[in-house]
Formats: C-alpha cells, sequence, structure tokens
C-alpha cells in the first residue's frame, strides 16, 4: 500500500485537494474489484494533513477536518501540495521546512496550482521546469528565477517532482500519477469509472 499524504490549509482550492483525492480513492476501489474484491484502499492510502489539528477553511467556505498533523518525514510515499491562496501558508517556515524534509523519502513529491509556489519556496525546484496555474505563471517565475515555467501543459513530470497547472490539473496530473505508480490500465479505468475525459 502507497500512503498519499495531501497539505490542507486555510484558503486551499477545494477542487486542487479532492480532486487527486477522489484520482486516488476510486484507484483503489477500481483495483480492489479487478482483484477479487481486496478492500478499497489496498492500493493507495490517500489521508488529509495539516499544520494543527482543527478544522481548515477552504476558499468558498467550506469547512475541512484533517486527519492528521505534519507527520514524521518517511511516512509518505506521496506527497501532494494543493494552491489556492498560499499568501499566508507560504511563509510558514515549519511548514514549508516539512515539505523539504518530506521530500526526500516521498517517491514522488506533487503541487497543483499555486502549491508550486510551497514546493520552490523549499527549493525543490531549482534547475527544473515546473508550471502553475496560469494566472500565477508569471509570478512564479519572477519569484522563482532557478526554475522554468511550462505554459499551456496540464503538467510537467521531472521524475520526483511533479506540478501541474491550476484547480481541474490536479485531477489530469493525479490520473498520470497514478500510471506511473500502477500502470496505464488502471489510470484509464479510473478515469473511466470517473466519467473524466483525461488530458494526457
Amino acid at each position: 500500500m502507497l500512503s498519499v499524504g495531501i497539505l490542507v490549509f486555510d484558503d486551499v482550492e477545494i477542487l486542487d485537494f479532492s480532486g487527486p483525492y477522489e484520482v486516488f480513492s476510486t484507484a483503489s476501489r477500481v483495483h480492489g474489484r479487478g482483484n477479487g474484491g481486496i478492500a478499497a484502499g489496498s492500493l493507495f492510502r490517500c489521508f488529509l494533513v495539516a499544520p494543527d489539528m482543527r478544522p481548515v477553511r477552504a476558499r468558498g467556505g467550506m469547512k475541512v477536518l484533517p486527519d492528521c498533523v505534519l507527520l514524521p518525514s518517511s511516512e509518505l510515499d506521496v506527497l501532494l501540495v494543493p494552491g489556492g491562496d498560499v499568501s499566508v501558508i507560504v511563509n510558514n517556515d515549519a511548514v514549508i521546512a516539512w515539505i523539504a524534509a518530506q521530500s526526500g523519502s516521498t517517491v514522488i513529491t506533487a503541487s497543483v496550482c499555486t502549491g508550486a509556489f510551497l514546493l520552490a519556496k523549499a527549493g525543490l525546484l531549482d534547475g527544473l521546469d515546473a508550471t502553475t496555474h496560469w494566472e500565477d505563471q508569471d509570478d512564479l517565475q519572477a519569484a522563482f528565477p532557478a526554475l522554468a515555467v511550462k505554459r499551456d501543459v496540464a503538467w510537467v513530470d521531472c521524475g520526483k517532482v511533479v506540478t501541474s497547472g491550476g484547480i481541474s490539473a490536479g485531477v489530469d496530473m493525479g490520473l498520470h500519477l497514478v500510471e506511473r505508480l500502477a500502470g496505464a490500465a488502471l489510470a484509464n479505468a479510473t478515469a473511466k469509472q470517473m466519467e473524466y475525459r483525461w488530458l494526457q
């Protein structure tokens, strides 16, 4: 089983975290059905991680209860950092240090939308290609000149680090991560189950 930790914080974009969550949880369910009905969640265990154990107020007012606070490094196989209004969280030194520490042991560290600013602040995008929401691409490039922003793409895969465009692009990237971790057949079956037209 692969553990997928998704960071949540005040003003997080709802689909940035819930879209990939749906992809991984659906992939586990589809995988279970195709393997003799093994328990859902046996492939990916997905949970929400927050700086504090309290309800998080997402953009639009949705309240989300995290599963746990920042975990020790080495406990996650995949770390996913969503975006939204990151103006406060990007200056939270404890969160940035935690992202940097996690990246040392994860198989993949990924961002959706303006979550790329957090990865960049943690030093994970230096020398790499990256993307973010189209509205924020110029700001990302200006703030972090050591990375190269790629435009008009749903995601950028640099191996250990993957970034995606905004909001719904996180679903496309999530399916891409399922393909990387569990194969194209499961990724395609997951997209079909979700009735999602995957931008590959």
